[in-house]
């Protein structure tokens, strides 16, 4: 499973890529406006350090297929590496069938069915980002819809790739893996406690007073 990272914290991204564990950044109008930038400033940025997918989105204010369309291809312009993030809605897929038979590759955002999923599919999207911590949210175990849009993407050999989104936690990240989620995009905070376990800080503390024993500083 490939990971993104999901922010448009430009240093965040830094430090995630320079651990060498990120393949791909996501971002969103929500990300974006947290960090009082302009979009283009901040893609042009993100594209200077990651060299993989980046999505990023249309304006969330624009709810028609034509405007989508427009705004679509004025991302994709930006850099080779953009992907165009579009709601799931009927206009965001007409927006979707257009922008992927001029080339252009998008990402279904917004997904909480297996239904969703499979229109944005059909209509051509290069990704689909199903929200499993919104799920959990409300009581529903968001790690199922996963396990679903990869049995269904399976058994009708679709080429669109799964990215899990709103994950919150280091267990989603093991769940989403296990359920065979092709990407996982998660905020800096979750990749930092991945690294982390209570017996790796004290193995290397043991390892370091073993050694300071010996050798001294």
């Amino acid at each position: 499973m490939k990971f993104f990272i999901d922010t448009a914290n430009v240093d965040e991204i830094r430090k995630a890529n320079d651990m060498g564990v990120i393949s791909g950044v996501t971002t969103n109008p929500s990300l974006i406006a947290k960090e009082g930038r302009d979009f283009n400033e901040v893609i042009r940025e993100i594209t200077s350090i990651v060299d993989g997918p980046i999505s990023g989105e249309v304006k969330a204010t624009t709810i028609d297929a034509e405007g989508m369309i427009k705004e679509g291809r004025e991302i994709a312009a930006i850099h080779k590496n953009m992907i165009v993030k579009i709601p799931m809605t009927e206009e965001g897929l007409k927006a979707v069938k257009q922008l992927s038979s001029e080339g252009i590759k998008t990402n279904v955002t917004l997904i909480f069915t297996a239904n969703q999923a499979l229109l944005a599919a059909e209509a051509g999207a290069t990704y689909v980002s199903p929200f499993l911590g919104r799920l959990d949210d409300i009581s529903t175990v968001g790690v199922d819809l996963i396990s679903d849009i990869v049995q269904i993407f399976d058994n009708y050999g679709y080429d669109t790739e799964i990215i899990a989104a709103s994950v919150r936690n280091p267990i989603h990240v093991t769940d989403c893996a296990l359920a065979g989620a092709d990407i996982a995009t998660v905020p800096y905070k979750v990749i930092q406690q991945m690294t982390k376990h209570p017996l790796t800080d004290q193995g290397i503390e043991k390892f370091q007073a073993d050694y300071r024993a010996v050798f001294g500083d």
